[in-house]
């Protein structure tokens, strides 16, 4: 899909996910369809973060002194940040950032909330709209000004070593999610130079788009005492003594829309995990002259019986036109399973199925009795070989190298993902990706034995991830 940019916006457009000609750059509208997608993707996540998380909403508006007060994290956003400035005509004494992101309007309610130490563990997240003033060229889900899906969750711990396991599981929930989506990811930790503003470190997950591009669709910061010192949280020991805590912090966006898209789909356009689907399964009636009326009755019992029985998002199509347009219409739009019914499929007790990732028809014979628990597990598996397929992708895409000239010509020919041995220093990191003209994602988690660097030859400790980043 060499023409994935334009692939991409016209999709967007065609299965109506957004709208993007909101009359200001960077903004766009979310259109039924695609909203669907947004709100079935957010209730998987919901689903897994509520088990021990607890969500909130804190307001858009941030006081400039309280953004200002933690420097590392304001110069990290300051080319970015939306300021209010006027109340209807009166002039503010005091501006008003749009939240680029919220550790400045959390952490001083924090600094109230916790008093000692069985207040901790304290995990919080909210899913709201973040504003950044993007300069770079906009594109849709990928590069915005308005984020609308903005997942950030923050928690708050007494040790260290608390933290510490809290990166670790906060990983474990988005490997959860993005399995449950079939998107497959790298996991790394970022360089010195690319974490968090204000973080101890970074983690982040990576995918790798059509365009052989990776798209950062995930991260997770330890945030150490950074935020605890600069807004005084504060928390009172069982000796009484008193000691700043420790946090983490970890975030999602509108990237997770564009990376389901962008992964699953191909030439004939969308094609969506059942768990996201709008409708996971729709139903089109063949009409003829005769018969028709048994098909329609049919189809409407069907629908009702998967509804029912299967807790399935099932459409039964009897719009007035044509069936052949109503195939391209569903097969563009990603709809997982679509059912074909005629007059001599009720006759000879059968339906046929099109599954929109394989794309395969197929007749099975209909038994009331085991139709409903057939299409869950058609469903089951359609979820299954889209996450082995584009995983399979993913790996196929990431080529290990033993040289800068290697890493120049596959990058040059292939792009996705190379990955050697770094020694960690940034003057040789920084080096690496002028010669080679792309970024250095990060470094893998787990440490190697017995490597040298690829540019300097120092010992290598890590394997490291580099890609052509959006």
């Amino acid at each position: 899909m060499s023409e994935f940019s334009e692939w991409f916006h016209n999709i967007l457009e065609e299965a109506e996910i957004i709208d993007t000609r909101y009359p200001v750059k960077g903004m766009h509208v979310w259109l039924p369809q695609g909203f669907k997608i947004r709100k079935h993707t957010l209730n998987i996540l919901k689903e897994i973060l509520d088990k021990d998380h607890e969500e909130v909403l804190f307001p858009l508006l941030i006081p400039e002194d309280e953004l200002a007060k933690e420097a590392i994290h304001v110069k990290g956003f300051e080319e970015e940040v939306y300021w209010v400035t006027h109340g209807g005509l009166t002039e503010l004494n005091k501006k008003l950032a749009l939240r680029p992101t919220s550790e400045t309007a959390m952490y001083p309610m924090f600094s109230l909330w916790v008093r000692n130490h069985s207040d901790l563990p304290m995990k919080y997240y909210q899913i709201v709209n973040t504003f950044r003033y993007e300069t770079k060229h906009t594109r849709p889900l990928i590069r915005v000004r308005e984020i609308t899906t903005f997942k950030e969750a923050h928690t708050v711990h007494a040790t260290a070593e608390e933290t510490e396991k809290q990166v670790q599981d906060a990983v474990k929930i988005y490997k959860q999610f993005f399995d449950k989506l079939g998107i497959p990811y790298t996991v790394s930790k970022r360089p010195e130079w690319d974490k968090f503003p204000g973080a101890e470190y970074t983690v982040a997950f990576d995918t790798i788009m059509p365009d052989g591009k990776t798209l950062q669709i995930g991260t997770v910061h330890n945030l150490g005492q950074t935020f605890a010192k600069t807004f005084d949280i504060t928390y009172e020991t069982a000796t009484g003594e008193h000691e700043y805590v420790y946090q983490t912090c970890y975030g999602l966006s509108d990237r997770i829309i564009a990376s389901v898209i962008g992964v699953h789909g191909d030439k004939a356009g969308l094609s969506l995990p059942p768990d996201i689907a709008p409708y996971q399964v729709v139903i089109v009636p063949i009409i003829f002259k005769k018969g028709g009326e048994e098909v329609i009755e049919f189809c409407k019992n069907l629908e009702e019986k998967l509804k029912l029985e299967a807790n399935l998002r099932v459409y039964f199509d009897d719009r007035d036109i044509r069936a052949g347009k109503k195939y391209y219409e569903w097969e563009m739009r990603g709809i997982p399973l679509r059912i074909e019914v005629g007059p001599r499929d009720l006759q000879n007790k059968k339906v046929v199925t099109f599954r929109r990732d394989t794309q395969e028809k197929e007749i099975i014979d209909f038994d009331p009795s085991k139709i409903s628990e057939t299409i869950t597990e058609i469903m089951d598996d359609v979820s299954l070989k889209m996450k082995d397929n584009a995983g399979e992708k993913l790996e196929n895409n990431i080529r290990s190298v033993d040289s800068i000239e290697e890493a120049e010509d596959i990058m040059s020919q292939y792009g996705g993902i190379v990955t050697f041995d770094w020694c960690g220093d940034r003057e040789c990191g920084k080096d690496i990706e002028e010669k080679v003209k792309v970024d250095i994602l990060g470094v893998q988690l787990s440490e190697k034995e017995n490597s040298t660097c690829i540019n300097c030859d120092k010992p290598s400790k890590h394997i490291t991830l580099l890609a052509k980043t959006y």
